[in-house]
């Protein structure tokens, strides 16, 4: 069975950073560390970190009085900020700076009496703290149909963002509509979706092209990971997001399937060697990785963990 394997794939730099800041709060201050919502969309990073003393919440007041509070990778909204401030939680804030960045976007374009627009999912933790974060009038769509319903007290004053995890084709073709409804509206393309969703997607695009069936490694409650799998869908492949090698189903890649895989941002490396596992159980496979963009960007730790050491870590990602 030939496999090949998308490059880039699994962690970008926001998760690494995140989980990384777990991590270390857990060694400087010990179990239980607290935090709010899923730190990444991952059942085994949460856990992996579960079983280290990590208490996941959704609501702030399940944490102790004075017990450390991570937020999670996609942010939270300023309600849930002034909660923590006035319960004295020490909080320790892991949002990736690509969705910190859309926040400060949206902050800007209320300041200059613009109503804005989030092009991205409704209900999903990121499109929520991105709402809670700008003051003013926010408006969440989707569609293009979503586009045409939209009522704003003045077309002159419209501006809009992105959630960082979307299809870059879907948000284009919702832009244009927006464009060609409010030709005043402000806003940067499509460059709120960040680096790593970018590669990730080019990559399912060029893996999909050299394959019959594609295997997509993530959460069902990934929007990055369902974006591939839509992905590989539109152009024509049979594709399949599974959490890890127990939900891969044989018949999938029966009769001498060309397969790829590839992993979500939010995926660990070690479920994509269980899938090989499960794929090499099957029979023989001959293993080759696309060649693709080798990504190098790091983000800085907030400043009170920079100096702290983890005990252990998950085990590394990477290319093969």
């Amino acid at each position: 069975m030939q496999v090949i394997l998308a490059q880039p794939r699994g962690f970008c730099a926001g998760v690494e950073r995140a989980i990384d800041i777990v991590e270390r709060a857990l060694e400087k201050f010990g179990p239980p560390i607290y935090v709010r919502h899923e730190i990444v969309h991952n059942k085994h990073v949460v856990e992996s970190l579960r079983a280290k003393g990590v208490r996941f919440v959704e609501d702030l007041d399940e944490v102790p009085a004075g017990m450390p509070t991570i937020f999670s990778a996609h942010g939270v909204a300023r309600s849930v900020e002034e909660v923590a401030a006035s319960r004295d939680l020490p909080v320790i804030d892991a949002t990736c700076p690509l969705v910190s960045k859309v926040h400060n976007e949206g902050r800007r374009y209320a300041e200059q009496g613009r109503e804005v627009v989030l092009i991205g999912h409704a209900g999903h933790p990121e499109v929520e703290g991105t709402v809670g974060q700008i003051p003013g009038t926010v408006h969440v769509i989707s569609t293009p149909e979503d586009v045409a319903a939209l009522t704003v007290a003045d077309p002159e004053k419209l501006a809009y963002v992105t959630q960082t995890t979307l299809s870059l084709d879907d948000t284009e073709v919702v832009v244009r509509a927006l464009r060609a409804r409010f030709p005043a509206v402000a806003g940067l393309d499509t460059k709120d979706i960040c680096y790593a969703t970018q590669n990730r997607q080019r990559a399912v695009r060029e893996l999909a092209g050299r394959t019959d069936v594609v295997i997509v490694v993530g959460a069902k409650n990934s929007s990055n990971s369902n974006r591939l799998r839509e992905i590989a869908t539109q152009m024509g492949r049979a594709a399949y997001l599974i959490n890890d090698a127990s939900e891969l189903d044989p018949a999938w890649v029966a009769g001498g399937a060309r397969v790829g895989v590839t992993a979500g941002a939010s995926a660990p490396e070690v479920l994509v060697d269980g899938v090989l596992a499960a794929l090499r159980a099957i029979e023989p496979i001959e293993v080759s990785v696309l060649d693709g963009v080798e990504e190098t960007v790091r983000f800085r730790l907030p400043r009170e963990l920079e100096d702290v050491r983890p005990a252990a870590q998950m085990q590394p990602v990477g290319g093969r």
